[in-house]
């Protein structure tokens, strides 16, 4: 019994060495906001890349009216564009017009 105190004893001692002194280190992560257009023309890049569309659909009308906010001509030729994309076709096709005119 008593190797087997030694054993248990030598196991707890390593995890308290193991534990303490470590000095944790503090580190600044820079977080780039990406505005509304460049996200759209990410996304679009993506389509003429190959990319079927996807949930991102869902944050088409955000962008929009993100983009309204800055630059609502822009805004204007996105939603029709989105939408345009929305009824199928050839989608590769479809976002490079859409991208060349943003």
């Amino acid at each position: 019994m008593r190797p087997l105190l030694c054993g248990v004893a030598l196991c707890l001692g390593l995890l308290a060495v193991g534990c303490g002194g470590g000095h944790s280190k503090k580190e600044v992560i820079e977080i780039k906001v990406v505005d509304s257009l460049t996200q759209a023309k990410n996304i679009l890049k993506q389509y003429v890349e190959g990319q079927q569309l996807g949930s991102e659909v869902t944050m088409f009308p955000g962008i929009v009216d993100s983009v309204r906010k800055t630059d609502p001509a822009k805004a204007d030729i996105l939603q029709k564009g989105f939408e345009d994309l929305k009824k199928g076709g050839n989608i590769k096709s479809k976002a490079k017009d859409l991208l060349g005119k943003l």
